[in-house]
């Protein structure tokens, strides 16, 4: 039969005795029980003592809390709250030094205990400390400014109390240019609360102290209270002076901006819990709000009921919380991304309501909301102190990201998982450079499109440690000619096969066509005007003009083309600049080229480098040569997997002593 519900076992120590295992009744009155408990060992005054938790805080049970006792509690018996107080009072006024700093020791220790406080206070000391705290130093003042900040986070005195001379006083320990860290620590965090608990308190702490005074040694408590009590320019002044400060921020000031950079981001942790509740109305409401705009093309997974897919947490409804103000605040660019889904193909399109959520909780997990600081990590991001709503405009920033990552990767529904994938690196690779803004967010994330991160993967891939023990990379460095060779032989084979490019005029008349192609034995650029694009290769009869090999000079690309120089309106034309080349031959003629695209570009101003000697240097040969030595190193190193390559040669045997020798065939 299983014990009542009332009682609990628990264990009472006593030093110099045998614990009592004891069943504690939770009806019967503590007064009866720390009576009972006392005769077992024959003290005498049941009334002096109480009994305590033997570990963690170690706090005072009273009548109130008794019913967090759980079976199997180890308990204390200690004496009472009134008696410590009492004690400590007295040691605390004692002559002997080292009697007082050991009793400001135990009584900053036991002022977290409220039961402790509350008695303590009642012996109306409280002023006793503040007179203290303006007259001693050293380790004793640090232990008196813990002491006084415990007994006043219970708040049973109120903050607006405290005297303006008590202030100047905490406010020039932090204002000494070298002062100890402990007595730093503790009066910031004294001068935090009383920014906290009182406005009028607020504006007399800000005019004892000022950012310039704190930038030395400011701890993050005091300066982000600070920060949201106080108008714009001093959030301005203190991000100008700290975060982008010419003084480069030391391992401690960086620490504690990744805690309040957590501690920031915690505060989202009870809506990533919060699940929707279908039947609030106001929930519904911003529902019904962010798929408005979005119609048929917000696809979530619960069709019958939307509001179903925020029930699950993470993320819970700070999913729901992020759409909202992209649709309230960046309401354009919700729109847009709409717009450009209605555009695709239906089997193209990005299901807009299943991105944000599962977005949402892969931001949750790589910023880690909702875990705790840890102890030496000074990993924090200057942009989240850069914006009132860093969280939410870093979900728009990413959302955009998302959009444009499908879209790049031509991505179906099937294909949901691999895309978050993408964006997931996508978006830790820019955070990892640390970017200053959320401008230089979007920047970042700019140069990281998915043909990119394709190109690191592989670039990893290869720079890993097998790769890099000198017997592989000198592999590398021999085949690397043999594949430059191979793609120069293809560069020169697509010219022979020839192009065709469009001319350059006034785009109201018909468009007109031109043909070039290489001679087979790379001597001659054969070229002439076509009335139409052709379709294959155009016979050598049909090309009228050509240029020797041996009369060009060079290959000059964009802005330094003579037809690009010679037409402002093409000049202006990136997307033209970026395609047009052109052929210098003796004497000063040129041959100008626009390339139908990117492809073909490359493959002509590699090839006619590749004809000059020169250097071939185009994105797609390097591309190229990354993918072939790649591909020839793994062929190559096929039998040896799993097997170690040493980075040194073995070392030669020793000559034989003697050479007479012979080998029988036989």
């Amino acid at each position: 039969m299983p014990p009542p519900a009332d009682i609990v076992k628990v264990a009472i120590e006593w030093p110099g005795a045998n614990a009592q295992l004891i069943e504690m009744d939770q009806k019967r009155p503590l007064s009866s029980i720390i009576r009972e408990v006392c005769d077992g060992w024959s003290l005498s005054g049941s009334e002096q003592f109480a009994l305590r938790y033997a570990d963690g805080p170690q706090l005072y049970i009273t009548e109130q809390s008794r019913g967090e006792i759980k079976n199997g509690t180890i308990l204390r018996l200690a004496i009472s709250p009134a008696r410590a107080a009492r004690q400590l009072l007295e040691r605390i006024q004692s002559h002997v030094i080292d009697a007082r700093l050991e009793a400001l020791k135990e009584l900053a220790k036991l002022s977290a205990d409220p039961t402790f406080a509350a008695e303590f206070i009642n012996m109306e000391v409280q002023l006793d400390l503040t007179m203290m705290i303006l007259c001693i130093f050293g380790e004793m003042l640090a232990f008196t400014l813990t002491a006084f900040l415990e007994l006043m986070d219970h708040g049973i005195v109120s903050w607006d109390l405290i005297s303006l001379s008590f202030i100047k006083q905490i406010a020039s320990y932090v204002n000494q240019p070298m002062v100890d860290v402990s007595i730093l620590q503790r009066s910031l965090a004294i001068l935090e609360s009383m920014v906290l608990n009182s406005h009028s308190l607020y504006h007399r702490v800000a005019q004892e102290i000022t950012v310039g005074q704190l930038i030395g040694h400011l701890q993050l408590l005091l300066k982000d209270s600070l920060c949201r009590g106080s108008d714009l320019s001093l959030r301005f002044s203190f991000f100008q002076h700290v975060i982008r400060g010419n003084r480069p921020i030391k391992a401690e000031m960086a620490h504690q901006l990744y805690v309040l950079q957590v501690l920031t981001f915690n505060l989202l942790e009870e809506r990533m819990m919060t699940k929707m509740d279908p039947n609030d109305q106001l929930n519904v409401f911003k529902l019904i709000y962010c798929r408005t705009f979005t119609l048929s093309l917000f696809k979530i997974q619960n069709h019958v009921n939307p509001a179903m897919d925020f029930t699950q947490t993470p993320p819970g409804m700070l999913a729901l919380d992020n759409m909202l103000y992209l649709a309230k605040v960046h309401q354009d660019t919700y729109i847009r991304i709409v717009l450009e889904n209605s555009s695709r193909e239906d089997k193209h399109e990005c299901p807009f309501g299943r991105c944000a959520i599962e977005l949402t909780r892969m931001l949750c997990e790589i910023l880690q909301v909702g875990e705790l600081p840890n102890e030496g990590c000074n990993d924090y991001h200057p942009m989240f102190f850069t914006h009132d709503r860093a969280w939410e405009e870093f979900f728009c920033v990413c959302i955009q990201l998302l959009n444009k990552t499908w879209k790049e990767m031509r991505a179906t529904a099937e294909d949901f998982n691999k895309v978050m994938q993408v964006v997931r690196e996508q978006i830790t690779r820019a955070l990892a450079m640390k970017p200053a803004s959320l401008d230089q967010l979007k920047n970042k994330l700019r140069g990281l499109s998915y043909s990119e991160i394709l190109r690191l993967r592989q670039s990893e891939r290869m720079s890993q440690d097998d790769f890099q023990s000198p017997p592989i990379i000198e592999l590398r460095e021999r085949i690397q000619p043999e594949i430059l060779e191979l793609i120069k032989q293809q560069r020169l084979n697509r010219l022979c096969e020839g192009s065709c490019f469009r001319k350059l005029g006034n785009r109201r008349r018909q468009e007109k066509f031109w043909f070039c192609r290489l001679s087979l034995n790379h001597k001659v650029l054969h070229y002439g005007d076509l009335e139409e694009s052709p379709q294959g290769e155009v016979p050598f009869e049909l090309l009228s003009d050509k240029i020797p090999v041996s009369d060009i000079k060079s290959v000059v690309t964009g802005k330094d083309c003579p037809h690009m120089k010679e037409k402002s309106a093409l000049k202006q034309n990136k997307e033209v600049l970026e395609l047009a080349f052109s052929v210098l031959y003796d004497p000063d003629e040129t041959l100008n080229f626009v390339a139908p695209n990117k492809y073909e570009y490359c493959i002509w101003t590699d090839g006619l480098c590749a004809l000059l000697g020169r250097e071939m240097g185009s994105d797609l040969t390097r591309s190229d040569l990354d993918t072939l030595i790649s591909m020839e190193m793994k062929l190559r190193l096929l039998d040896l997997e799993n097997i170690t390559i040493p980075d040194a040669p073995p070392p030669v045997p020793k000559e034989p002593s003697s050479y007479n020798f012979t080998y029988n065939y036989s």
